[in-house]
């Protein structure tokens, strides 16, 4: 079983409510939405693993039981070809859960004109292989999001 725990502080909204069908329609994978708080801040690992794949708007953690967590810090953030965002890991790193991964400012990206909410998504999963969810409420950095059969 694997813990996925919230890679930022804001409130948890669920997939439902993510302003893009690909990540509305769970089309990536189930999981859920983070709206982050409005300051300059860090994302963290999701979980214990390794880097496979990291972008200045997303990166994905695989633990040890092969799941991959996808963290996408906004929508449409691609656009914003990196400017805000910077890198505080590299591809191919072990990580720890709660180890800082990507410094940026959700208010600048909203200012920018995307969406700073951030989905984070269990990739290759199926829904009913998730439980205790998180869509509603405050969450803070390193609080579980979900649980990963």
């Amino acid at each position: 079983m694997t813990t996925v725990s919230s890679p930022l502080n804001g409130r948890a909204i669920g997939l439902a409510a993510v302003p893009d069908p690909v990540f509305s329609g769970a089309m990536v994978g189930p999981g859920t939405a983070i709206d982050p708080v409005r300051e300059r801040t860090e994302a963290v690992a999701p979980v214990d693993g390794i880097v496979v794949s990291l972008h200045p708007h997303a990166f994905v953690v695989v633990d040890a039981d092969g799941h991959g967590v996808l963290t996408h810090l906004g929508i449409d953030t691609v656009q914003l070809n990196g400017e805000g965002f910077e890198l505080l890991v590299a591809k191919g790193d072990s990580v720890t859960r709660g180890q800082a991964m990507v410094r940026w400012d959700p208010a600048a990206v909203e200012e920018a004109g995307k969406s700073p909410i951030s989905p984070v998504i269990a990739l290759e999963a199926t829904a009913d292989s998730l439980a205790d969810l998180a869509e509603d409420g405050d969450v803070t950095a390193g609080q579980t999001l979900f649980l990963w059969n």
